[in-house]
């Protein structure tokens, strides 16, 4: 026979039993964490591997990457969201405003850390203090980082009047930058040349278009289209003898001259204390989207020698990072 006190002790054993068993069987599973991109930026996914393992988060022992990147072709990205969703990741980081939009149109129940540049703009979350939905990560928004650059290149060169600006008008990220830059151009005595990019084939005709009107420099805006096809860009702006200034240091690690914006590397580590988040139980639509607070000058100086510029010491100074 039973007792009470034999049966109450057994029935509390048993459900304080339940929870710790279903968290020894929780702890042991193995995470999928797929990385979608158009590009793939190993300092940045270093930086973001790096932090998670700070976390207790470890490729091989408790998490298994699975990376998709479209090597700079957009129009990959549809699918390779879709295989990831097929994959039934457990949560998908994507970095740059295509791949977030690809993997928002492939899922709407699989958690999606973004690093993009106007997440509410772009209509990938309601608004950046509640993003609803199943997105949630970073926003490289801060206009003022486009006016700033302008200063920049005036610093290196004084005597420059027209400065190109190169970015796709149906971005509304667009407007926000030409904004603060019509406003820093003003002050400096500078007059703006829109160089407007809407696909891929508009670039050559762009660069063009900035030597016949005598453009003295260039400042790339930091949407969806100039990243996806970085490469390109450099590439023109070498060859036009074009310096150029970039929100972004990626396109600086890849030749470009000069970058100041969001430290990306700190967003990629930032994005891994979300995924750290949601992995144990936290909602994106709880989590609010944050903005950038760490910001940094990069320049590199084998392309500015190739240009034949002489790069201010104060501004030397002034720089995160040099490169040679």
């Amino acid at each position: 026979m039973i007792t009470r006190r034999v049966f109450v002790g057994s029935l509390t054993g048993a459900l304080l039993a339940a929870p710790l068993a279903a968290e020894a069987q929780q702890a042991g599973k193995v995470y999928r964490i797929g990385l979608l991109g158009t590009f793939e930026n190993p300092s940045g996914w270093k930086a973001f591997l790096q932090r998670l393992r700070e976390l207790g988060w470890a490729e091989g022992k408790n998490i298994v990457m699975e990376r998709r990147f479209s090597e700079g072709k957009p129009e990959r990205l549809r699918d390779l969201a879709a295989e990831l969703v097929r994959l039934n990741v457990d949560v998908i980081v994507t970095s740059q405003t295509p791949p977030a939009q690809a993997a928002k149109n492939a899922t709407t129940t699989i958690p999606i850390v973004m690093i993009v540049g106007d997440p509410v703009g772009t209509g990938l979350v309601a608004s950046l203090a509640r993003p609803g939905g199943n997105m949630t990560g970073l926003s490289l928004l801060n206009p003022a980082t486009a006016g700033k650059r302008v200063e920049l290149l005036k610093d290196i060169l004084p005597g420059a009047t027209r400065l190109g600006v190169l970015g796709n008008p149906t971005s509304p990220w667009t407007a926000l930058m030409i904004r603060e830059i019509e406003v820093s151009a003003r002050t400096l005595g500078m007059q703006l040349q829109r160089l407007e990019v809407e696909r891929p084939t508009d670039f050559e005709a762009a660069f063009g278009a900035a030597i016949r009107g005598r453009a003295a420099a260039l400042l790339v805006l930091e949407d969806g289209l100039n990243s996806a096809y970085m490469a390109t860009i450099v590439g023109l702006a070498a060859k036009s003898r074009l310096p150029a200034a970039y929100g972004l240091r990626e396109f600086v690690d890849a030749g470009g001259l000069m970058s100041y914006g969001a430290n990306t590397l700190d967003l990629y580590r930032r994005a891994a204390t979300y995924v750290d988040k949601i992995l144990k139980g936290a909602k994106p639509a709880d989590l609010p989207v944050e903005q950038p607070t760490k910001f940094e000058l990069v320049i590199n100086i084998k392309t500015a020698k190739a240009l034949g510029l002489t790069i201010p010491p104060s501004l030397l100074g002034r720089a995160d990072q040099v490169i040679e």
